[in-house]
């Protein structure tokens, strides 16, 4: 059985097709037109013609940068704004004539690593996304944990925890509160701060530069950015304590963080001792699209 994932972003939407041991054996983008009946004409082409190169259907699923209301049935959070409040699901099913799974993109990111990614088989995986912004999914024994609510990981958007008399009140996000962790560990908060004291830079593999130079602002930042993703991180792990968490995004190609982030950890994990592995993704920017097909799980077909 072929499994179509669908990776619906706010510039390109992508399509690949994965056979059942996850060999790729089609992949195609196209820009998203930012229109919702136009993008569900774009999906469904794309798997129309996907079909017709293979010569066999197949299950789809759809990652996408919101949720499926549990209550309503319709798009939320999404900032791809034009789906919000629509049945994509259904939506989709109906011009596909066959069910379509829709899930959070960073849930996707999370059952690609553990279905066959750096954390394959393990039972109880968290997937950050650490780009942007910041994004969190749970994958439990590789299917997606969505909670009764439809926001699963979404801790990026709790308060960032013990916070210093200088991060209080210290920053503002998107969804109206202050201090979320997003706002300091996303790459945009890394840059941010970086900012905050005279110099400026435009992304954070410019910090990284700096701090390899031996840059002293660059290196303070840099280690004030790890004690926060440790705090972050130490939190989830207090909470769910999984049995590992896969970084993607921007942020998660500093080596840095492998090395580094293990020895901070157990400073703020409850009873001072963690060896939770923290790991860098498998397939980078393809986990997402490649999580959207293994909604559809390998015991499925």
């Amino acid at each position: 059985m072929v499994r179509f994932g669908v990776d619906l972003g706010g510039t390109k939407i992508e399509l690949i097709a994965l056979e059942r041991d996850g060999k790729e054996v089609f992949r195609k983008r196209l820009p998203t037109p930012r229109e919702y009946q136009a993008t569900l004409n774009t999906i469904t082409g794309l798997v129309h013609e996907a079909e017709s190169v293979l010569g066999v259907m197949g299950s789809v699923g759809v990652g996408i940068p919101g949720v499926i209301s549990p209550f309503t049935g319709l798009v939320k959070n999404a900032n791809s704004t034009w789906i919000n409040g629509q049945p994509l699901d259904r939506d989709l099913s109906e011009l596909l004539n066959r069910e379509v799974r829709v899930a959070n993109d960073a849930n996707c990111f999370a059952v690609s690593e553990a279905t066959d990614g750096v954390a394959a088989g393990k039972g109880l995986v968290f997937g950050v996304i650490l780009g942007t912004g910041c994004g969190g999914g749970i994958a439990i024994n590789g299917r997606v944990h969505g909670g009764g609510n439809g926001i699963g990981g979404e801790w990026g958007h709790n308060p960032l925890p013990w916070m210093t008399k200088d991060e209080h009140q210290s920053t503002q996000c998107f969804c109206g509160n202050h201090d979320c962790i997003e706002t300091y560990i996303s790459g945009t908060g890394f840059v941010r701060d970086y900012n905050l004291h005279g110099k400026k830079v435009t992304s954070g593999v410019e910090i990284m530069s700096r701090y390899h130079d031996g840059e002293p602002l660059a290196q303070e930042v840099f280690t004030r950015y790890l004690d926060r993703l440790a705090r972050a991180l130490a939190h989830l792990i207090n909470v769910l304590d999984p049995d590992a968490i896969v970084l993607g995004g921007g942020m998660s190609n500093v080596d840095e963080i492998y090395k580094q982030l293990p020895e901070l950890l157990p400073h703020y994990v409850l009873g001072r001792e963690c060896k939770t592995p923290v790991l860098k993704n498998e397939f980078g920017c393809s986990s997402g699209v490649r999580g959207a097909a293994w909604l559809w799980a390998k015991s499925e077909g």
